[in-house]
């Protein structure tokens, strides 16, 4: 064929793609994620949808918080053992907010656990029942555009237009937006609120979110077996890892600080609350000096709370949204009473405190173990 043949042919694709109706769009979608679809535990598959069956606003406003920014294979795990200790939002809101950041512990961005505790109390106040529009959602703590659109698409089947980062990538490639990723949040939005159909409009959310994450991948995408290749302007032009376009990441700074992991004769180890608000805000944690995300804190054992015999047990390193922390942990042996504001936990109970990940890993290079469940003696 000859260059300008393959350059009209070209261009009749891309025309043919532009022309594409938000209807075939979301055809082609739904028959292929019928199929294909991933099987969560908060999902009614459209199998069971068809039947009849509805999704549980609880279960699907529970994993939608625990989806943000977290991967569903991390979230599995904690969503099961959510709903076998809290089956319904009657039970969550009667739960202790100590229990709940426990069970919350190892998740990450914390102040969605206890905006989750907020909205549990909320809704079960007004009776147990989750508003059905994204308005009213979004009048509940920890709500915001995103999940408000999730849960009304999923929950009720209302159409609205959800939009995480898989749906950010399939619709960036599928019409070739040039514009950043950072500014190109509207016209994306745009897009999909184009392609919602009337009919299942949660499945349709659903799909979107699966193509993304188990076809139209950030790298090497399995386009040959995606469902809107055809219709899809990166896969005409040949370029679809090009896409989403986004602008070089500005370095994190660094910050440093030290920890203190005291431990009594019989394994107990020496803890405290962080206030409720900010950083970690209600977690628990060893004592450490005061870093924070804009300023360093002490790194020596000069800096311990209290006398102890300190001793370095090694440096831990963790990465938070917007700064890298790194930690210079000390290990001592402590007698007597816990200072005020701390508390003695026995070693088999410190599996199950309200321990972020950070600081595991500060007790971890101490006492390797301890934050391993362990049997009590």
């Amino acid at each position: 064929m000859a260059p300008a043949d393959q350059t009209r042919k070209t261009q009749a694709r891309k025309a043919q793609t532009r022309k594409a109706m938000p209807d075939d769009t979301a055809s082609r979608l739904l028959a292929w994620y019928d199929v294909h679809h991933r099987e969560l535990p908060w999902r009614v598959s459209p199998r069971e949808h068809a039947r009849g069956v509805r999704p549980d606003p609880y279960r699907i406003w529970l994993s939608e918080v625990m989806l943000q920014q977290t991967t569903v294979e991390a979230v599995k795990s904690y969503f099961r053992a959510f709903v076998e200790k809290w089956p319904d939002v009657e039970a969550l809101a009667a739960a202790p907010t100590e229990d709940v950041m426990k069970a919350w512990a190892g998740l990450g961005y914390y102040s969605r656990a206890r905006n989750l505790k907020a909205c549990a109390d909320l809704v079960a106040a007004r009776g147990g029942r989750f508003p059905d529009t994204e308005a009213g959602l979004r009048d509940l703590p920890g709500i915001g555009a995103y999940t408000s659109a999730a849960i009304t698409a999923i929950a009720f089947d209302r159409p609205a237009a959800v939009v995480d980062g898989n749906v950010e990538r399939v619709v960036s490639r599928q019409f070739s937006i040039t514009t950043p990723l950072s500014e190109a949040k509207t016209e994306i939005r745009a897009h999909v609120e184009a392609m919602v159909p009337a009919a299942r409009p949660g499945d349709f959310a659903q799909a979107m979110m699966d193509l993304g994450a188990t076809i139209c991948t950030p790298r090497r995408p399995r386009c040959m077996l995606c469902p809107l290749r055809e219709i899809c302007s990166a896969v005409v032009s040949g370029d679809p890892e090009n896409f989403p376009v986004r602008l070089p990441k500005a370095d994190k700074p660094q910050r440093r600080g030290a920890a203190f992991v005291a431990m009594r004769e019989d394994g107990a180890i020496l803890l405290r609350k962080r206030p409720d608000k900010g950083l970690l805000g209600g977690m628990t944690e060893v004592p450490t000096t005061g870093w924070t995300a804009r300023v360093d804190g002490a790194t020596t054992q000069a800096a311990a709370p209290f006398p102890g015999d300190w001793r370095r047990a090694g440096t831990i390193t963790h990465v938070f949204t917007h700064f890298a922390l790194e930690l210079e942990v000390f290990h001592a042996h402590i007698k007597g009473d816990a200072p005020a504001g701390h508390f003695w936990s026995h070693a088999h109970e410190i599996s199950g405190e309200a321990l972020p990940t950070v600081m595991k890993k500060a007790i971890e290079a101490a006492i390797p173990g301890a934050t391993k469940k362990q049997r009590p003696h």
